[in-house]
């Protein structure tokens, strides 16, 4: 992986395009290359960015947005285009489910899903990435300019995981990372080394919320009660690292407090944790391990 300097150094029209999905990602990648002085054109997705983006926008007049749908592939190169935008980021999540479901896809991007070998999102934008590289518009690692924010190896809350949150860990990073192979989710959830949920295209903060769920109805059984709940989350196998890199921040913090989950582990190195002091005092309240491994 390049680290933020060399990428920064490669940006040689001075600016950065981000393709910007849902959540505070796209507002913290804005904020990292405004700081090394690239100017930014935003792709705001309509049916996934936040409004906000246009009031950050208004505040400075470094960053332009451009707003258009999921499926405006034409589109979205003609306007990096336009805006001598050599290289661009893949920034926040795209609802697996609205990629498959929801879009009205251009004739570029109609053409791109009637060749696709598999209907899996790793193929889907791998191939965009290659239109776009084939359009003079390099598609570059999503953490560029964030490498600070990658999960560090270790705890990092005041109470470490026991015994028994250990073992699930070690069971939920053995199944987790053999069902990203098959790009199912990165996100599964074990109590008593059993596996409770496994994320698919619902995300990672619903599958919490269907783990806790499916507890609440088994109350009163005894030695499901003796049970904790522990969340393991894992970067792809081959993650590549342009798009879909595991993020975790407070609102999954909060949805494991909801859950009744106790313990949080994510892959080192491989892994955005988004606002790792708010995160840390949500879970010591709460009494959630948090480690990377």
């Amino acid at each position: 992986m390049e680290s933020s300097g060399s990428v920064a150094g490669r940006a040689e029209t001075g600016k950065l395009g981000v393709i910007a999905g849902n959540g505070r990602f796209p507002f913290l990648l804005l904020e990292a290359a405004r700081a090394h002085g690239l100017r930014v054109v935003v792709a705001a997705i309509r049916e996934e960015t936040d409004p906000e983006m246009d009031l950050r926008a208004a505040r400075d007049p470094g960053v332009r947005v451009h707003w258009m749908s999921l499926g405006e592939l034409s589109r979205l190169i003609e306007t990096f285009q336009a805006e001598g935008v050599s290289q661009a980021v893949m920034a926040g999540q795209v609802k697996h489910k609205q990629i498959f479901s929801s879009i009205r896809p251009d004739w570029r991007l109609a053409k791109l899903l009637l060749n696709l070998r598999t209907r899996n999102t790793d193929m889907l934008l791998g191939a965009v990435a290659k239109v776009l590289g084939d359009e003079g518009i390099e598609l570059i690692s999503s953490t560029a300019y964030l490498e600070p924010l990658l999960a560090k190896a270790g705890v990092m809350t005041a109470r470490s995981p026991n015994e028994r949150e250990d073992r699930d860990i070690a069971y939920g990073m053995e199944v987790a990372r053999g069902l990203a192979g098959y790009d199912l989710g990165q996100t599964v959830l074990v109590a008593a080394q059993a596996c409770v949920a496994v994320e698919a295209m619902e995300g990672t903060d619903a599958t919490i919320a269907r783990a806790g769920e499916l507890f609440r109805t088994l109350e009163g059984d005894e030695w499901t009660l003796s049970r904790t709940l522990t969340v393991v989350k894992v970067a792809k196998p081959n993650q590549d690292m342009r798009f879909d890199v595991p993020v975790v921040g407070v609102a999954t913090l909060e949805a494991m407090r909801a859950a009744g989950a106790t313990c949080l582990c994510v892959e080192a190195g491989r892994t955005l944790l988004f606002d790792l002091t708010a995160m840390v005092k949500v879970a010591d309240g709460a009494g959630i391990a948090i480690v990377a491994r």
